[in-house]
Order: C-alpha cells, then sequence, then structure tokens
C-alpha cells in the first residue's frame, strides 16, 4: 500500500497526515503531526452487529505514552496504567464530533483508538487526536457521512489565534476547543475569564473558518488512498410492525406526556405501558419470520421513537413541554448555604428535580494535587469533584469509582469556577469542591455550578463573581428549530442538543456543546447564547438573595494562613542546616508548615488562629535586628564557668558573662541558674565579631527602677 500525505498550515506550524505506512490491519489508520507531536489514529468495525442492543457502540481511547516526551512513568511497575484524567477527558473530545456522523442504525462496535508517539512542548495533540480520528474514518471502509476537523482557539491581546503554542495559551483570556463541518459546529469545550456572550460569538465564527482547511485535506486524502466504504446492513422494523405497536400504546402515551409533570410518576406510568406493551408477545406472532422472530428490543425500539414524536410534536405545534413549561421557563429555582457545621462551606442547589450540594474544604500548599503528564508536572490548587450516585435517580447500581461522565462533568464546573478563583496572592488556600448529586433530571453539571458558587461564598472565599450555569436544548427537523431553556432528562434524551453555558453577569466562563445531529448553524448558536444568559440572569438573581457576598471570614474549622517576608540573605538562617531550624519552629509553635520560594515569600499554614499567631510573631521576633539596650526574654541554653549562653530571639544567642548574672558577687553560675531557665537580659554590646553580650543585672536593676 503506497503512503498518501497531505499537509495544511496549523497555526504557526504545518499539520501533516499520513496513512499508509503504519498500522495496515486497521480499517483506517492515519498518523497525524505538527512539529515534534505526532499521534497515530486507528479506527476499527467489528464484523458482526452486537446482539442484544439497541444503540451505537462506539468507543474512543485516547493514550499518552509517556516515551512521547522521553519520560519513564513514575510509580512501582514503571508503565502506564489507568487513563489520566487528560486522556478520558480527551477521549470524550474525540467521541463527540464523530458520534453524530455515523449511519442510524449502526450496531456493529467501532473502536477508535488515538496514541500519542511523540509529544513537544509546542504543540497539544488533543487537537490533532480528532483530526486524525476524522481521517482515519474516512479513508476507512467504514460507513462515516463526512469529514470534521477542529481548532483551538486562544484570545490574547484582543486577537484571536488559532491553534496557539502552550505559551499563547498561558496568556489567554478563553481556551475553547471548537469542531465542527462545512456547514456548522458539532462540538464546543472551553473555558474563558468572564468573556463577553458577544466574543463567544465572534470565537465561535473564527472558529468554523478556521478549521475549514484540515477538513478539506481529509476529502484529499481519501482520493488518494480511501477504500470504498463497507455496505452494512441495518435492521429495520416492518411498518406494519411499527404501526401496531403505536396503535396499542399511542393514545395513552400522549397521555401521559402530556399530563404528568413529575418525572418519577411520569417514568412509573411510562414504564407500566412500556411492560403492557411487551407482557404478551404473541400478539406480535403475525409478524414472526423463518429468519427472525419478534423480541422485546423490537417493542422498545418502536416504544423509544414514540416517545421521540411525542415530545417533539407538543413543542413544535403547541409550545409545550412534558412538565408543563413554556419554552423559554426555567423550573423552580431554591438555594441555601451553611447547611453543616463542621465543613468549611456548603451550598445547596436545586433546579425542578436536579439538585446538587457543594462542599467545600480549604487546605494548605501541602494539600495541592500533583498532576503528572507527558508535558511535565504541575500543581493545581483548585479541584473540584463531582459524583452521581444511583439514589439520585432512583436506581440500584454498584458502587465505584468516577466513570468518565463524572470526571467530564466536574471538568466542565471546574472551568466554569476556576475562573473567578481568587489569585494566591489574594487567597493562599487550596480548595476543594465535592459536588454530590442528590437528585438528577438533566443538567446536574450545571447545578453544580450554581452550588459550587454558593459554598465558595460560604466558605469565605472571596470569588471575584458568583457563577451559575444553564443548559438550552434545540428539538429540530427539516424545516423547524425550536431552542428550549434549561432542558430535562427526557428533552436532553429526545432533543437534539445539550448546550450548556456558564457565566457572570459580566461574561462566559465555560460552554460545553453537544449535538445528537450533524451540526448547528452559527446564527442558532448564537441564538441559543442570548437564551442562556436569560436564565443565567434569573438564577443569578436567586444566588444573590441567598447570599450577596462571600463571607468575610473563614470557617473557624478551616486552617490559618498567613505570608510573610523573608530577606533573601536571611532564609538560610530561617531554614537551617537540613531544614534543623524550620522543623524546630513547627514542633514549637504548632504550625502545619512553612513554605518559602526563592524570593523569601513565606507561607504560613497553622491549624488554628493560636497556632498561627504563635509561629507568626516567633518569625517576626526572629527576622528583627537586635538592638542594643532592649531587654529581651532569655532561655539558658548552656552554662560554663565563666557565664550562661541563653536564646535571646529566635536562632540568637548571646553570653551573659558570670559577673552579670545578679547584682551580687556569683563564682559559679551552677548555683543560681540551671539550663532551661527563663528571665530577661539587655543587649549590652555587640562586639567586632558580631557576637552578643547580655546583662542580667541590668535588666533586674531595669525592673527595680519602673516597679
Amino acid at each position: 500500500m503506497a503512503i498518501a500525505r497531505v499537509e495544511v498550515p496549523y497555526g504557526a506550524h504545518t499539520l501533516v497526515i499520513e496513512t499508509g505506512k503504519y498500522a495496515k490491519q486497521a480499517n483506517g489508520a492515519v498518523v497525524v503531526s505538527c512539529q515534534g507531536t505526532i499521534v497515530l489514529v486507528t479506527a476499527c468495525i467489528a464484523k458482526q452487529p452486537r446482539a442484544g442492543i439497541d444503540f451505537f457502540p462506539l468507543t474512543v481511547e485516547y493514550q499518552e505514552k509517556t516515551y512521547a516526551s522521553g519520560r519513564i512513568p513514575g510509580g512501582f511497575f514503571k508503565r502506564e496504567g489507568k487513563p489520566t484524567e487528560k486522556e478520558v477527558l480527551t477521549s470524550r473530545l474525540i467521541d463527540r464530533p464523530i458520534r453524530p456522523l455515523f449511519p442510524e442504525g449502526l450496531l456493529n462496535e467501532v473502536q477508535i483508538v488515538a496514541t500519542v508517539l511523540s509529544a513537544d512542548d509546542t504543540v497539544d495533540p488533543d487537537i490533532l487526536s480528532i483530526i486524525g480520528a476524522s481521517a482515519a474514518l474516512m479513508v476507512s471502509d467504514i460507513p462515516f457521512e463526512a469529514p470534521i476537523s477542529a481548532v483551538r482557539v486562544s484570545l490574547v491581546d484582543g486577537n484571536f489565534i488559532a491553534n496557539p503554542s502552550y505559551e499563547q495559551r498561558s496568556l489567554s483570556e478563553l481556551d475553547y476547543i471548537v469542531a465542527g463541518d462545512a456547514d456548522g459546529i458539532v462540538m464546543i469545550e472551553g473555558e474563558g475569564k468572564q468573556v463577553p456572550d458577544a466574543k463567544i460569538k465572534e470565537m465561535l465564527a473564527f472558529a468554523h473558518s478556521s478549521f475549514q482547511a484540515s477538513r478539506e485535506i481529509q476529502n484529499e486524502l481519501r482520493k488518494q488512498a480511501g477504500k470504498e466504504k463497507q455496505v452494512i446492513k441495518t435492521r429495520t422494523l416492518p411498518a406494519a410492525f411499527s404501526a401496531k405497536v403505536r396503535a396499542l400504546g399511542m393514545s395513552r402515551l400522549e397521555q401521559i406526556l402530556e399530563g404528568i409533570a413529575d418525572k418519577k410518576d411520569r417514568e412509573n406510568k411510562t414504564n407500566e405501558l412500556y411492560a403492557s406493551l411487551t407482557a404478551d408477545l404473541a400478539i406480535y406472532a403475525e409478524f414472526n419470520t423463518a429468519e427472525y422472530e419478534v423480541c422485546e428490543n423490537d417493542v422498545r425500539s418502536v416504544f423509544e421513537l414514540m416517545q421521540y414524536d411525542v415530545m417533539r410534536k407538543n413543542i413544535f405545534e403547541r409550545g409545550l413541554r412534558a412538565d408543563g413549561r413554556g419554552l423559554k421557563d426555567v423550573r423552580s429555582l431554591a438555594a441555601e448555604v451553611g447547611l453543616l457545621p463542621r465543613t468549611h462551606g456548603t451550598g445547596l442547589f436545586t433546579r425542578g428535580q436536579t439538585q446538587s450540594l457543594a462542599i467545600i474544604t480549604l487546605g494548605t500548599k501541602v494539600d495541592e494535587q500533583l498532576m503528572e503528564s507527558i508535558t511535565g508536572t504541575s500543581y493545581r490548587k483548585f479541584m473540584l469533584h463531582y459524583n452521581f450516585p444511583s439514589f439520585s435517580v432512583g436506581e440500584t447500581k454498584p458502587m465505584r469509582g468516577p466513570g468518565r461522565r463524572e470526571i467530564g462533568h466536574g471538568a466542565l464546573a471546574h472551568r466554569a469556577l476556576e475562573a473567578v478563583v481568587p489569585d494566591q496572592e489574594v487567597f493562599p488556600y487550596t480548595i476543594r469542591v465535592v459536588s454530590e448529586i442528590l437528585e438528577s433530571n438533566g443538567s446536574s453539571s450545571m447545578a453544580t455550578v450554581c452550588a459550587g458558587s454558593l459554598a465558595l461564598m460560604d466558605a469565605g472565599v472571596p470569588i471575584k463573581a458568583p457563577v451559575a450555569g444553564i443548559s438550552v436544548g434545540l428539538i429540530s427537523d427539516a424545516k423547524r428549530a425550536v431552542l428550549i431553556t434549561d432542558i430535562q432528562g427526557l428533552e436532553d434524551h429526545f432533543g437534539d442538543m445539550d448546550f450548556k453555558v456558564a457565566g457572570t453577569t459580566t461574561g462566559i466562563t465555560a460552554i460545553q456543546l453537544d449535538l445528537k445531529i450533524r451540526h448547528i448553524s452559527l446564527e442558532l448558536l448564537g441564538k441559543a447564547i442570548d437564551q442562556a444568559r436569560e436564565g443565567r440572569e434569573q438564577i443569578l438573581a436567586l444566588m444573590n438573595r441567598t447570599i450577596p457576598a462571600a463571607r468575610p471570614q473563614t470557617s473557624a474549622y478551616a486552617p490559618r494562613i498567613a505570608s510573610i517576608q523573608i530577606p533573601q540573605d536571611r532564609i538560610g538562617e530561617v531554614i537551617g542546616p537540613g531544614g534543623k531550624t524550620i522543623r524546630m519552629i513547627i514542633e514549637t509553635t504548632g504550625a502545619s508548615a512553612i513554605d518559602i520560594d526563592d524570593d523569601g515569600k513565606a507561607l504560613v499554614s497553622a491549624p488554628d488562629q493560636a497556632a498561627l499567631d504563635k509561629v507568626m510573631k516567633f518569625l517576626s521576633s526572629m527576622l528583627q535586628e537586635p538592638e542594643v539596650g532592649t531587654i529581651y526574654d532569655a532561655r539558658v541554653v548552656r552554662i560554663m564557668n565563666f557565664g550562661a549562653f541563653c536564646e535571646f530571639m529566635p536562632g540568637k544567642e548571646g553570653l551573659v558573662h558570670v559577673s552579670e548574672l545578679a547584682v551580687k558577687y556569683v563564682k559559679d553560675p551552677n548555683e543560681i541558674i540551671k539550663v532551661g531557665d527563663e528571665f530577661q537580659v539587655v543587649l549590652v554590646e555587640v562586639d567586632e565579631k558580631g557576637r552578643y553580650n547580655l546583662s542580667r543585672k541590668k535588666a533586674i536593676a531595669a525592673a527595680e527602677k519602673n516597679s
């Protein structure tokens, strides 16, 4: 097989896609490279449909190999283990834009694997992997409608940058990944620093035009090396069978979906109807053939379409939703703070039948999360973890670790809130937010944003502005498109779009767009952004009434943190040989930690205010320059025959000569003092060698004079 190659400008560099050299037994395989970053992407399809399912079984695996950046994995096993958070999130980024482009009814398992073979410090492999997945499918024999492409966009000094470098991203006001085809957008994922809604619309238009070149070259690659597409049979139920199921259940289903607002009641009635339709499969025996016998899955498939049709018909023709709301209505809202007495902050947010309880834990620098990746290590001072227990939807499931959905939802809420978290200089705590979803009927990630914002303010975190999130859905056909605000689970399942937007009154902090159709136009997206803002402002008004501003102080149970500047020439003195002095300070004062950077800024943490005051006083005293004539509290550290050495300031010792120990004559210091004794002394001299001479006798005289 000959090697085919195409290339296109990619930011400041060139993107190259090749096929025909690697992984030739896969249905499709490409190598996407830019600078020193190279990703191998393969696409494979199972030869037979998976039995017993009624959904498209697509799996995507993105893998970062540490050898790609010349590293050896840490830990005992020295090989890659479970997927990292970055790998899980990138797998989702690849999956979401390509999933809508497979033919309806495809039940053969398709697997996309993106393997990072080489990684430099300029180009992130994630965009290359999205483009590579589309290109691998295009050159393969797997049915796939049309190529998509993607771009990362930054905003630096008021100018949009396509496919920026890591350095440019660090300076940017926003960081968005946008994917789509020739006619519209299919996926958005990203964050920004309260970027105005109008600017986000500009960014989307810029992104759409920016990825067209990398989309078009995939068609050229297919002309050079594409395989003939397989004709995969998709099972179509007889029209008469579908008509019979509809005749038996449609009228009752319409009554349920039009008249029951409560999710659980509606689900119970829907399940009862479905059970009645499948109770006796013999009524469908007339449709059995020698090759195939009608089964429950066939009834389920028709029943799903019936719900799809009823929900959409009500919205198109009556502007009526399953719970009785109008198209732009937000469900009933409620918010509370300060619910758990021993946590550092709590926020409870309820929207309809979706409820999130967010809990804040404040920590110190030692609690920061170490993040390892092929680009190196970093530390995260703000964390958000999202939990979705089965009881939130009234189900029973094994309690395992977080899945891809939980990681993805948590990452979205994390981005939405991180934009308003104060800088380290303003609020030096490590912050962990945990969202416990107690009830779910759509948009639990946006409820997490609202609850998290409330909890942060309750914890005394001086966030830049409150953040709220809302989801906008889409119901469309060939002629009509209707946007609906605050979608519930039913509308998410049977709708065409889940467009989550989080932000403040100033602008947007995070967006996530998922589609079940091929694309959405820029014009319609702009309307969805405006509609999301209306809902967001309604929620922010409620949150402002609940807690107008961050509490002035952190919880009494939170650690205490303060900073102090240490002169650079005295850093070594504070740390001591091998850290001996700083360990002594921590043990003596009860401090939790003292972290000193290269500039001498020390971050001091303690479990309570008393311990913090003690360590700060200790450090302040230690950093003071001794003044001749000043009285100090001293402690005897060792006794010699000519006097006693006393510590009169933290880390500073002076000699009290035997003649200065008392008003009367002293022959042997051991007669009147012992190691550990404490008394006042006067600093009488700093000699030419920098030694401190102290006098207890003068301190006694001064005390008598003042008495």
